[in-house]
């Protein structure tokens, strides 16, 4: 039911009565065999859809959120504009709001398998409207359809319709969310979508045989002066009541059973996210505020709202699939079937709006060889992900991206001293926090050299120096967090000696969202680096000891320091403190 979204509905409408029964051919095999195909491939022996997924999200988040957008909105279009405004009138925008309100309630609240549930009776009465209407709009029809309709933008349809329905479910986190539950449970995944598919063309077949009782006679006609049958069975359907009520709840059901699967996949794919994102900007945001799908399902009321408002088609929500997202659609594939990662998703994305560009040329013409010309251009941004395609048994899961190797480091450099007649001073010099220092007898052994522990206690002192300049209102005696060491190494170059300058060097070099990696080095000015290493803070809470996310007054304070920010200012956070020992 939830692969029933807008476009299968209305579109199995549309090119019925536009195209005659081959059109609705050429419209269902490639939207048919692409949901199958996508079982097929996931569903090989040794094949992990969730492992898949895990080694892809993050890379392809960006094009699945677009991909569910462009469906929801599709859906919440198509039924509200296709449908109830015909058929209901001034009240379409309320029934609207209320299937767009409960639908993302049932996803809430109910997991997979009870919407599996649910979506079983939903069929079984939504085929049974769906039948009803059929009984009663039988022999209205004042016109048969034919049995092919083509003309030049039929044809020029062929190819993008092609690539966007067999690219189409490996974008929709619905399908993938389905792949790894049914995998779970031990399930066959082919079986599974092999079963899926043909109840799915039996579901468009029902539309279409709808579409041919309703007849072509409520056609409407958009700004861009192109005519379009999606909403002649609603029109067909006002004049006949018993047909209106029963068409009204199957397009009730049909919208509903693909907004609250839309919901619960958007919210599954954006919880497993967050929960493994170590971005520092969740300690002033809910994770469960970010990964909610009510943004999602916001930003697509509004896309529909805009498209009725402006007389679109579906057409322009439609072209996407085939153009825009193409190319990132494709190389994901690729990745699945064993390439090496080689996205790059600012060339898809630029050749995809060149192709949707060309394909608008094409279908507003028409010229057949432009439209046709369109998803071509969108797939060369996939061609290097494509090119490194290589033959390999099916039971190998797509390999993790490897690391990229950190540049080499330079020679350390020599320090100059800022203010070397000072005992004491410190201060930022971008993201690295630098303590100004002169040991002396007081820090040496019984040889003369400086004591080896040392080292470690001015890295130390370093440390509470940074710490007091980003939060100087810290205040233990208020504090609901420790900060604590969780572990601590030191590598050993040379040795200094008493009045020779030193500097120590600390700066923040990574982090998770719970454990922050402070990196440094401790320079002199006679013999250049003396050693380096790092140490891991972790954050605890001061009556249990309970293991903390980072707090958010040390992300709010450390913010500009965090590692991949942009180096902070000197000028702007410098800050020289002669005689640190005083405060």
């Amino acid at each position: 039911m939830s692969w029933l979204w807008g476009l299968g509905f209305f579109y199995a409408i549309h090119v019925t009565l536009t195209y005659g029964w081959l059109g609705f051919v050429g419209f269902a095999a490639p939207n048919v065999l692409g949901l199958f195909l996508f079982g097929w491939v996931l569903g090989a022996p040794g094949r992990d859809p969730a492992q898949i997924l895990k080694t892809i999200q993050g890379s392809y988040a960006g094009l699945f959120l677009l991909c569910q957008l462009a469906a929801v909105a599709i859906t919440i279009f198509g039924f509200l504009a296709y449908a109830w405004r015909p058929m209901l009138g001034a009240e379409a925008a309320l029934v609207a709001g209320v299937v767009i309100l409960a639908s993302c309630a049932v996803g809430h609240a109910v997991g997979l398998k009870a919407l599996r549930g649910l979506h079983a009776a939903y069929l079984v009465f939504g085929v049974g409207a769906a039948l009803a209407a059929f009984g009663a709009l039988r022999g209205t029809a004042e016109t048969p359809v034919p049995v092919a309709a083509f003309d030049a933008r039929f044809y020029g349809l062929v190819l993008p319709s092609l690539v966007g329905f067999l690219l189409g479910p490996w974008t929709d986190l619905q399908q993938w969310q389905r792949a790894v539950e049914i995998r779970a449970s031990g399930a066959s995944v082919r079986t599974a979508y092999g079963a899926g598919a043909v109840l799915f063309l039996g579901l468009l077949v029902l539309n279409a045989a709808l579409a041919a009782a309703a007849g072509p006679a409520a056609a409407v006609v958009t700004a861009d002066g192109l005519p379009g049958a999606q909403p002649a069975v609603a029109a067909a359907a006002g004049a006949v009541p018993a047909a209106s009520v029963a068409f009204l709840i199957w397009t009730l059901i049909a919208a509903t059973s693909t907004l609250d699967s839309a919901y619960a996949s958007i919210r599954w794919f954006m919880s497993s996210l967050t929960a493994r994102s170590s971005s520092p900007l969740l300690a002033f945001v809910s994770p469960s505020l970010v990964s909610s799908p009510l943004w999602l399902v916001l930003a697509a009321i509004a896309v529909a709202a805009a498209m009725i408002g402006a007389n679109l088609s579906m057409m322009y929500l439609m072209l996407p699939f085939a153009t825009l997202l193409a190319g990132g659609a494709a190389c994901l594939v690729g990745e699945v079937l064993g390439a090496e990662r080689r996205y790059d998703g600012t060339l898809c994305v630029m050749l995809g709006l060149a192709a949707a560009l060309i394909f608008l040329a094409g279908y507003l013409g028409p010229a057949p060889l432009l439209a046709t010309a369109a998803p071509l251009v969108a797939l060369i941004g996939a061609a290097p992900t494509l090119a490194g395609l290589r033959a390999k048994p099916a039971s190998e899961a797509p390999r993790p991206v490897a690391a990229v190797p950190a540049p080499a480091e330079p020679a350390p450099a020599l320090v100059t001293l800022a203010n070397e007649n000072h005992a004491s001073s410190y201060g930022f010099d971008g993201q690295w926090f630098v303590f100004h220092m002169t040991p002396t007898y007081d820090d040496t052994n019984s040889v003369g050299n400086i004591y080896f522990a040392n080292y470690v206690r001015w890295v130390g002192k370093a440390r509470e120096l940074f710490f007091n300049v980003c939060m100087p209102d810290f205040s233990l005696a208020s504090t609901d967090f420790y900060v604590l060491t969780r572990d601590f190494n030191h590598q050993f170059r040379r040795e200094a000696k008493e009045f020779e300058p030193i500097v120590v060097r600390i700066r923040i070099s990574a982090h998770s969202r719970k454990f922050v990696t402070l990196a440094h080095e401790i320079h002199s000015e006679t013999h250049g680096l003396l050693g380096r290493g790092e140490q891991s803070l972790m954050f605890v809470d001061t009556v249990q000891y309970r293991p903390l996310d980072i707090p958010r007054s040390i992300v709010k304070g450390f913010l500009p320091y965090f590692a991949g920010s942009v180096a902070a200012s000197p000028a702007a956070a410098l800050m020289i403190g002669e005689g640190a020992a005083a405060s």
